[in-house]
Order: structure tokens, then sequence, then C-alpha cells
């Protein structure tokens, strides 16, 4: 069996010769067309796992394994084991116009999986979706069952999310270590955060990491992760906010800071005051200095210091950001919220008997603070409007 040689990833996208050249040579494709199929899942799984073959020689060996279909001796297709391997090579990327020459009559397979797995890689979901509605993955043959339950699990995403989540636990269990797994992970997690499941993402990003980290997918994988995380109120409890950090400490500093200046303005808008602060601090220790995002980060500290126990200083922190720099954007955000600052520091109307009461009346910052949930739901309202906005325009 011949090791695949290190090339390039897919996005170096090398010559066809070089692909070639990469790539087994078709005559150590031999033996039972399950056995082919098998030597594909190997390298798909070596690729999950950050071995060094090149995409480009991947993909050169599944068309090589459709072409040996093609040519195989018809009896063979009285394996069930070979009737199978076709189901799973369509789910692995096969062609399915090489599929379809095949000599339907011999193979022996349930052909509602193989049916359905045609309507699902030719983008028929709903034929897909109706075929495979009754059938439960531990119930089929295990070659072919980690991959069912990851097909359900993709086609049930939009219209049943617990079954769907369902069904992606079902594919990690039924072939751990494998390109299923690493694939049922990355749609797993856009899923929990939808359920705003926390521990469940926290798991999940943690087994991706830990088995998946070099994946030539982990870049997909860390874009589903962070549109979850900031979507979502996942990041906005200021109590798991240490393990949301923990989470982004496997990110690069550049992404880390992005996120973080995301989260602070989404716990912004929903008036999260403790996580404002928490993310801007964050944002601030990775930031250069005179960047836009430093001054960014400094717009949501100050607002969480000024609208929280910090007035003077967050006020003061607020009117030194250098407009030029945050963009439009944030430049609403931060008009807003000096203005709810100066709201809330407003003196108080009231009679002269409680200034002269025995006790000295709280700092009007306080006071209003205090008396002020009104004030504050507006406030919020405030923000939110200026967030739709603005919100597609960009610094």
């Amino acid at each position: 069996m011949i090791r695949l040689r290190s090339l390039a990833t897919l996005l170096l996208a090398l010559s066809s010769a070089s692909a070639l050249a990469a790539a087994p040579d078709p005559v150590s494709l031999s033996g039972e067309p399950y056995e082919m199929v098998r030597r594909l899942q190997e390298v798909q799984d070596g690729i999950a796992k950050g071995d060094s073959a090149a995409q480009n020689g991947h993909l050169v060996l599944v068309r090589q394994v459709g072409e040996k279909f093609l040519a195989a001796d018809p009896a063979v297709w009285g394996n069930p084991q070979n009737g199978q391997a076709v189901v799973v090579y369509l789910l692995s990327g096969g062609a399915p116009q090489l599929v379809r020459k095949l000599p339907r009559d011999k193979l022996k397979v349930d052909e509602r999986l193989f049916n359905a797995a045609l309507a699902y890689v030719e983008g028929r979901q709903d034929e897909a979706r109706e075929l495979l509605k009754d059938v439960k993955p531990r119930a089929v043959p295990s070659s072919m069952s980690g991959h069912i339950a990851l097909v359900q699990g993709a086609l049930l995403a939009n219209s049943d999310v617990p079954a769907a989540i369902e069904r992606l636990d079902e594919a990690r269990l039924l072939l751990p270590g494998t390109l299923v797994e690493e694939a049922a992970l990355r749609r797993e997690i856009l899923l929990v955060e939808q359920a705003e499941d926390f521990d469940k993402f926290e798991f999940l990003t943690e087994s991706y990491v830990r088995h998946y980290r070099n994946s030539i997918y982990a870049g997909d994988f860390w874009q589903r992760f962070s549109s979850a995380l900031t979507r979502s109120s996942l990041a906005l409890d200021e109590h798991r906010f240490a393990r949301v950090a923990a989470m982004l400490e496997r990110l690069d500093r550049a992404s880390r800071l992005k996120l973080y200046v995301v989260i602070a303005r989404s716990a912004l808008i929903r008036g999260r005051l403790a996580v404002v602060r928490l993310a801007g601090e964050q944002a601030l220790s990775l930031s250069a200095d005179g960047s836009p995002d430093r001054e960014r980060a400094h717009l949501f500290r100050g607002a969480a210091r000024a609208l929280g126990d910090d007035y003077d200083g967050g006020v003061a922190e607020l009117r030194a950001v250098d407009r030029a720099k945050v963009g439009e954007r944030d430049v609403a955000l931060l008009n807003a919220g000096l203005q709810l600052a100066l709201d809330i520091r407003k003196p108080t109307t009231g009679s002269s008997s409680v200034l002269a009461a025995d006790k000295p009346p709280p700092t009007p910052a306080r006071l209003d603070l205090a008396r002020s949930a009104t004030l504050l739901a507006r406030a919020q309202k405030q923000l939110s409007e200026l967030e739709l906005l603005t919100r597609d325009r960009r610094p």
C-alpha cells in the first residue's frame, strides 16, 4: 500500500500532473470494491487529522476508485459488502455520474439507502430526507451507519434541530477518529448554539481541538465556532466568561481580538455591562496602540464603566475615543453611550426635605441607577435601534 507524500493543501491547487504523481497508482487499487473504498476512507481520515496527504491527490483517488468500479467484473456486485461500499463511496465525495453507470440490477444493497445517497449528493434534499426519515442508523450495516447518520443530521438541521443533534451525536459515536466524526463536530456546533447549550458547545469545541485541530477543514470549524458564539447569547453570561476566554485561547491573536470586539458590541446592545467590560479589557490587551480596535475597546470599556460603577472614569474614557478611527457604526454607539451616561447623571428633582435628611442621599449616579429600570430599558432599545441602522455599514 503506497503512502501518500506531502504536496500541499487544497488551497494551493497544484497542477494536474503533480496531483497525479501524488495519488496512488491505479494498479495499487486492487481487490474488492469495498477494499478500495476502505483505502479511500483511510486517506480521508488522515486528512482530517492533519496528514500531509494532498487534497488534490485525494480527489484523483476518488476518481480512480470510480473508474475501478466501472471496470469491475459485474459478478463482484453480488457481494453485499461491495453494494454497501457504493453508498459509502457516494457519501465520501464519489461521482454520481459514475455510479449511475453501474449495473443496478446486480447491486446487493438496500435500494432506499442507495437512492437516498444519490439524491443527497445530487442536491435533491427533500427526496433524500423523505427516503431516510424512518431509517435508524444503528439498524443499517455498520459500514454505512455513520455516514447515514451524518447525512440525516445535515438534512434535519433546518427543520428539526434536536433530531439533527441526535443524529450527529450518533455519527460521532459510530465512527470516532474519522472524517465523519470531524464533519459531525463542525456541523453540530452551530446547532447547539441554536439550542443555547453552552456545556455542549464547550464540549464539542474541546473535542475538535483535541482530535482535529490540524484538519484541513479546521478553518471552517473556527468560522462556525465564531458565528455561533457571537450571534447567540452563549458568550453574554459574565459567570461563564472565563470559560469562553479559555476556548478563545485556541485561536490566533487577530481572531481573538475580532471576537472580543464583537462580543463587547453584542453585550452592550443587550445591556450586559459586566461582559462588555470583560470583553473590552480583553480587546485592549490584544490590540495595538492607536489602532481602530484599540479605540473600539476603549469605547466598550468606557461605556461599561460609565453606565456601571465608575461614572467619571468611564465618561472620560468615552470622550477620549478617537472618533475618526472607530467608524460610523461605532460612532453611533459612542454617541448613544455618552448621552445615556449624561442622562443617568442628571440631577434628580425632589423636595428640599429630602436633601436635608439626616442620612446623606446617594450620589446622583447611584440614585438614578437604582430607580432607572425604565431609563435603562429605553437605553437598551435605543442602542438596539442604532445597531439595526448601522448593521450593514463597516468602519
